[in-house]
C-alpha cells in the first residue's frame, strides 16, 4: 500500500508542473508571472527556491489577485513536494480565499482540484471528494472541453487513489479508466504520458491485489510504455518494479531479479530513496527465492540503509518545518510588541496633542473671561 502511496505523491508532482493556467499578462505582471513559469520545473529538485520564489510573488503581486493566486499554488506545490502536505494546503486554502475575485475560471479549477489532491494526501477523504466535486462541476459546465478534458483527467484518476485506498479495487479501476480516457482525448496526451503511466501502473497493482495476473502485466507494461515515451526514467523503474511484484507472485524469479536491476540502474540518477528502497526491497526478496545468499545480503544491506535515510530525511523534514513554525512565530511575536509600542507612542502623541488643546482652550478662556472683565470695568468706570 505504500508504494502505491509514494507512486500518487509523484503523480501530483507531475499534475503540479502542468496546472499552471496559460494566460495573458500586462507588461506590469511579466516579470512574476516569468519568476512564476520559472519555477514551476523546480518542484521537485529545489522545492525551498520554488517556496521562496512563490512568497516572493505574492508579495509583490499588489492588486492583481489572479498572480497572487499562482503565487500561493506555487508555494503549496513546494510544500507538497516536501510531503509537508500541511503547510501545502494551508496556502492552498489562502488561493481558494481569492477565488471569488477572479475571473479566469481555467485557474478556479486549477485551484480546487489542487485543494482536493491536497485533502486526500492528508487523508481527509470527505473532504477531498467534496472539492473534487467542484472541480469536476465547473469542468463539465466549461465550454471548451478540450481545454478541461486534462483537469477532469486528474479528477478521475486522483478519485481512483482515493477509491483504491478507502474501497476497492473494482470501483477504483473504472476511475482510472475514465481520467486515462479523458487524457487520450485531449490534444496534449503525448505531454501527459506521465499521468497515463501513474494511472496504469496503479490500475497494474489493483489487479494484482485482485489476483488478476494478466491483466496487471498488460498494466504494467502500459505503463513503462507510457514512461518511455517521455523518457521519465523513474516511472518507467516504477512500472518495472510492479511488473517484477507479479514475475516473482508467478515464481518466475529471474525474470523479476532483470526488470529490477534493470530498474535500479535507470533510478541511479533520480535520487528517489523510496523507489530505490523499494528495488532493494524486491532484489532482495528474490535472490533469497533462489537461493544467492550473497546477492541477498548486499541487497538487504541496501534496503535497511535506504530504509534509515529515509527516516533521518522524514525527521529533518519534521524538523525544518518545526524550525520554520517558529520563526514564523518569532516573526509574528515581533511584529506583535512592535505595534503594541507603536500604539503606545500613538496615543502618548494624541493624549499629549488633547492636552495641549485642552490647555490652550483654558487659557484662551481665561484670556476671554480676562477681556470681558476688563470690558465690564471700563463701562462701569463710564457710569460713575
Amino acid at each position: 500500500m505504500r508504494l502505491h502511496i509514494n507512486l500518487s505523491f509523484v503523480f501530483f508532482v507531475f499534475v503540479s508542473l502542468t496546472m499552471f493556467t496559460g494566460a495573458s499578462y500586462g507588461q506590469s505582471t511579466k516579470n512574476l508571472d516569468s519568476i512564476l513559469k520559472a519555477n514551476v520545473s523546480e518542484m521537485y529538485g529545489n522545492p525551498d527556491k520554488v517556496i521562496a520564489a512563490g512568497k516572493e510573488v505574492v508579495s509583490k503581486a499588489g492588486n492583481d489577485v489572479d498572480i497572487k493566486i499562482r503565487g500561493y499554488k506555487l508555494i503549496s506545490d513546494g510544500y507538497s513536494s516536501k510531503r509537508d502536505y500541511e503547510k501545502s494546503l494551508e496556502y492552498v486554502i489562502k488561493a481558494n480565499q481569492l477565488l471569488p475575485q477572479s475571473n479566469d475560471e481555467l485557474l478556479k479549477i486549477s485551484i480546487i482540484s489542487k485543494t482536493g489532491i491536497q485533502y486526500h494526501q492528508l487523508k481527509i477523504y470527505d473532504k477531498a471528494i467534496q472539492y473534487l466535486d467542484q472541480s469536476e462541476q465547473l469542468c463539465l459546465e466549461y465550454p471548451v472541453r478540450d481545454s478541461v478534458r486534462v483537469n477532469l483527467g486528474i479528477n478521475y484518476i486522483v478519485r481512483g487513489f482515493i477509491y483504491k485506498e478507502k474501497l476497492n479495487c473494482d470501483i477504483a479501476i473504472t476511475f482510472f479508466d475514465k481520467g486515462i480516457n479523458e487524457i487520450l482525448l485531449s490534444k496534449n496526451s503525448v505531454i501527459n504520458a506521465s499521468k497515463l503511466s501513474i494511472a496504469k501502473y496503479n490500475k497494474g497493482n489493483c489487479y494484482m491485489q485482485m489476483s488478476d495476473n494478466k491483466a496487471a502485466i498488460e498494466s504494467f507494461q502500459e505503463a513503462i510504455n507510457f514512461a518511455k515515451q517521455i523518457e521519465a526514467n523513474s516511472l518507467q523503474a516504477f512500472a518495472q518494479k510492479g511488473l517484477a511484484q507479479v514475475y516473482t507472485l508467478e515464481g518466475k524469479y529471474t525474470e523479476a531479479i532483470v526488470l529490477l536491476q534493470d530498474a535500479l540502474t535507470m533510478s541511479s540518477n533520480v535520487n528517489d530513496l523510496v523507489l530505490n528502497q523499494e528495488i532493494y526491497k524486491g532484489l532482495s526478496e528474490n535472490f533469497l527465492a533462489i537461493n544467492q545468499w550473497d546477492n541477498y545480503q548486499k541487497y538487504r544491506l541496501n534496503y535497511l540503509e535506504t530504509q534509515s535515510k529515509l527516516k533521518r530525511r522524514e525527521r529533518k523534514s519534521v524538523s525544518d518545518s518545526l524550525k520554520e513554525k517558529e520563526n514564523e512565530e518569532k516573526k509574528q511575536l515581533e511584529s506583535d510588541i512592535s505595534s503594541f509600542f507603536s500604539g503606545i507612542v500613538i496615543l502618548f502623541f494624541v493624549l499629549l496633542l488633547v492636552v495641549v488643546l485642552f490647555a490652550l482652550s483654558i487659557r484662551r478662556s481665561k484670556l476671554t473671561i480676562e477681556k470681558l472683565q476688563g470690558i465690564v470695568k471700563n463701562l462701569q468706570n463710564e457710569n460713575h
